[in-house]
């Protein structure tokens, strides 16, 4: 079982006046994640560096983190990333 960490990039926009998921994009490092989610805020409401740790042959999940958040997020986003 080989595991295998991707950092994604989470932005945030304004729909109907309530925070909804936008764009996410994979980064290759923790640091580049951390700056384009900073970035992203600046233009939108928010952004959030996201690590995910999962099974690089099945794709189960090991693990999900919010590195850092930065503007405005969900109040129940990190609730819903560890699904509960």
């Amino acid at each position: 079982m080989a595991m295998k960490t991707t950092y994604v990039v989470q932005a945030f926009e304004l729909k109907r006046k309530r925070l909804v998921p936008g764009t996410k994009e994979v980064v290759g490092t923790e640091s580049g994640a951390l700056k384009k989610a900073q970035a992203v805020a600046g233009r939108l409401p928010g952004a959030a560096a996201l690590k995910i740790v999962a099974d690089d042959e099945t794709g189960e999940l090991e693990s999900v983190a919010i590195l850092e958040a930065f503007g405005e997020v969900p109040e129940d986003f990190a609730e819903n990333l560890q699904g509960g």
